[in-house]
């Protein structure tokens, strides 16, 4: 009998440390404020904008490709007429080398490698300013988009703005909800139409 009363008291004993327990913890989160439920309209924070989409429908990437490529032809075209008349020259050379004395085919060789020797730098001097050319524009339309991109982010309260584009890409996957490419192009012509006039 004493056994089964020993075990009735530890019995009852954890039966009311464990109701003790309980209480407590029904206590600390009952301290703690309720989950306050899911509101109806989620603001994204992070958004990204289809870069490829983007250079396509922005007019002042267009104009800028415009300008870059009529520049890279009218050095062509340069380039092209320089290369032909010394074309010319050299095979003018050719058919009257056979007639001029021994020194002045050797001046005549001189001068037109001199010549070459100049249109090689030309053509080097041609692309290097024509590369700089290029790195300038794209330096301007990657702050105006990055510009324009940090003050619609404030406005909007995104907190990342991510870039897509196929042939660099980064975002492997983005959820059509998050992508505000339409938007931006829509605003940058905006303002690009505005500093245009």
């Amino acid at each position: 009998m004493k056994t089964t009363a020993s075990t009735l008291t530890k019995f009852t004993l954890g039966i009311l440390i464990a109701g003790s327990i309980a209480a407590c913890n029904q206590n600390k989160t009952a301290d703690k404020p309720a989950a306050t439920a899911a509101p109806t309209e989620v603001k994204e924070s992070i958004v990204y904008v289809n870069s490829d989409s983007l250079l396509n429908k922005y007019d002042y990437f267009k104009d800028m490709s415009k300008r870059l490529e009529d520049k890279g032809k009218a050095s062509q075209g340069d380039l092209q007429a320089k290369g032909q008349a010394f074309q010319r020259e050299v095979a003018e050379y050719q058919k009257n080398a056979a007639t001029l004395p021994a020194d002045q085919r050797q001046s005549t060789e001189q001068r037109l490698a001199r010549k070459q020797q100049e249109l090689q730098g030309y053509q080097q001097n041609a692309n290097a300013e024509f590369q700089n050319a290029q790195a300038t524009e794209n330096a301007k339309l990657y702050d105006k988009i990055a510009d324009f991109t940090k003050g619609y982010a404030k406005e909007k309260g995104y907190k990342l703005v991510l870039t897509y584009s196929k042939a660099n890409p980064t975002v492997l996957y983005g959820d059509p909800s998050l992508d505000v490419t339409a938007d931006v192009v829509k605003r940058l012509n905006e303002a690009y139409a505005k500093d245009k006039k």
